[in-house]
């Protein structure tokens, strides 16, 4: 009998890779939309996931206009001390109206005609307040100016020290990097690349064996869905998932690839102070990867506190 444990252990091992995983629970902890890019978003306790992702998430962005481009905080970033949401009943064409919150706490809507000028004082630089386009506008997503020394560039995005390497961007589907080249954002989108992210408890708990002084608030990383266990699973947990359907409430997703992070994880929001240690051990540790980006296979209804399995 002992032998036969064994071996059915041995199975299942083959199988799961671990034992372990058989007792594994996750379900939905957290669901987060973020009405304009780069800006503090809005807990939800339910969604219809599809194939955009969660409804109205990153249904706004600032253009900056001395490049006449979409940025978000990797760029300019006060973006993170401001806050919006959306406002019920309004039309903006492809989205509601926003409110803002700036950073002095004062608020401005979207249908003022003061809203460009309150965030250019607020954020230091002329920019405007931008609802999504259609895709078929594709110079309102493109890059205006490319840099001059792209690598310098991508290395200042990525908060990276001398000698530390770039972010493997190999695991980027090539249609994906191709588009990300040539506009600020896929087009028809203000995502950084792909409707949904993914984070887990776990993922934050090993970060923080990492480095272990840091604030590891969930606002740094800006998951669309930030997945709970039972508070033993170690390790990147979510990255294990990548090339493996997810079932999450009625949804399905298919996880694509791991989610390079950029300075934005550094910067100071709020009550965080900025903390380049969390990059420093993301470097060192984690190949700079932290959450994972996905595609919505089958939408589908998500509430908080649904089991997620994995295919």
């Amino acid at each position: 009998m002992k032998n036969e444990g064994k071996l059915s252990c041995a199975r299942l091992f083959r199988r799961t890779k671990g034992c372990h995983m058989s007792s594994q629970h996750f379900t939905v902890k957290e669901i987060w939309r973020y009405p304009v890019k780069s800006m503090q978003g809005e807990r939800l306790s339910q969604t219809v996931l599809t194939a955009g992702g969660v409804p109205l998430d990153r249904g706004w962005a600032v253009r900056d206009e001395a490049t006449q481009t979409i940025v978000g905080a990797k760029k300019i970033g006060d973006l993170l001390n401001c806050a919006a949401r959306y406002i019920e009943g309004s039309n903006a064409g492809a989205v509601p109206h926003v409110e803002i919150t700036l950073p002095d706490g004062h608020t401005v809507r979207s249908d003022d005609d003061k809203v460009h000028a309150a965030l250019s004082d607020a954020l230091g630089q002329d920019v405007t307040l931008w609802p999504l386009q259609p895709a078929d506008n594709k110079e309102h997503y493109r890059t205006k100016h490319a840099p001059e020394d792209m690598e310098a560039e991508m290395r200042a995005i990525f908060a990276l020290e001398p000698g530390e390497p770039l972010p493997d961007f190999s695991a980027f589907p090539p249609d994906v990097l191709g588009e990300l080249m040539e506009f600020a954002t896929p087009v028809g989108t203000y995502f950084d690349a792909f409707p949904l992210d993914i984070l887990t408890e776990a993922s934050l708990r090993h970060l923080q064996t990492l480095t272990p002084d840091s604030n590891l608030d969930i606002r740094r990383f800006r998951p669309n869905i930030v997945v709970g266990d039972s508070g033993d699973t170690v390790g990147l947990e979510e990255a294990k998932w990548v090339g493996r359907p997810v079932t999450i409430g009625n949804a399905k997703i298919d996880a694509v690839m791991e989610c390079p992070r950029c300075i934005m994880t550094t910067r100071a929001q709020g009550d965080l102070p900025r903390d380049a240690s969390i990059m420093r051990a993301m470097v060192a540790h984690t190949a700079q990867n932290l959450s994972i980006y996905c595609n919505i296979s089958k939408p589908g209804r998500v509430t908080e506190g649904d089991a997620i399995t994995l295919g």
